[in-house]
């Protein structure tokens, strides 16, 4: 298993990105969370298997969403013990 930390930047608070990142979820083996952040991005925890979590990422800025999204910083990090399912965080 993988993890990947996402920050999103651009228009993607206020336009159901984290409720359309959660229904993008539900078509993948993967589990984490979305939440929005004081300084306008969106933060994302994921984890899975390798090839799912790159297949969701991808589906995220490439699918619905790429029109909301101007920058996207990822970066590896350990995979946590306490994540099931996916959730949105506020």
């Amino acid at each position: 298993m993988i993890a990947r930390q996402v920050y999103y930047e651009g228009r993607v608070q206020g336009v159901g990105f984290r409720f359309s990142t959660k229904e993008i979820a539900k078509g993948f083996d993967v589990v984490g969370w979305v939440m929005n952040l004081p300084d306008g991005r969106v933060e994302l925890q994921v984890a899975g298997e390798g090839e799912e979590v790159a297949a969701f990422l991808e589906e995220m800025t490439e699918g619905d969403l790429s029109g909301f999204i101007r920058g996207v910083d990822v970066h590896e990090i350990a995979v946590p013990d306490d994540l099931s399912g996916f959730e949105i965080r506020r």
